[in-house]
């Protein structure tokens, strides 16, 4: 499934701003690599967007680039079957 997501934060900045789109596939949890970036849906946080630091039997360890940034750092890692997808495009809003 593909599907087109709106990047709000500055989790992932300054590769990711807020107001850029990503483009996101479901793919199967053994494809999944470090490095990867990923969208999911966290209970507390609702959806976030990180990247894969480690890839582990239980679920994803992700990361963000921000220095302020929440990830599983503070909420361990995430299950398999909360990722929404992983991003295959990056669109980039528009500079004024």
């Amino acid at each position: 499934m593909i599907k087109f997501i709106k990047v709000s934060g500055q989790s992932l900045s300054p590769e990711y701003q807020e107001g850029d789109f990503v483009m996101i596939i479901t793919v199967p949890f053994f494809l999944f690599k470090p490095g990867y970036i990923v969208v999911f849906q966290h209970p507390a946080y609702g959806i976030m967007i990180k990247k894969i630091l480690r890839v582990e039997t239980q679920g994803l360890f992700v990361t963000g680039t921000h220095p302020n940034s929440i990830d599983s750092r503070q909420f361990g890692i995430i299950e398999p079957r909360a990722v929404l997808g992983v991003v295959v495009w990056h669109i980039r809003k528009p500079k004024r």
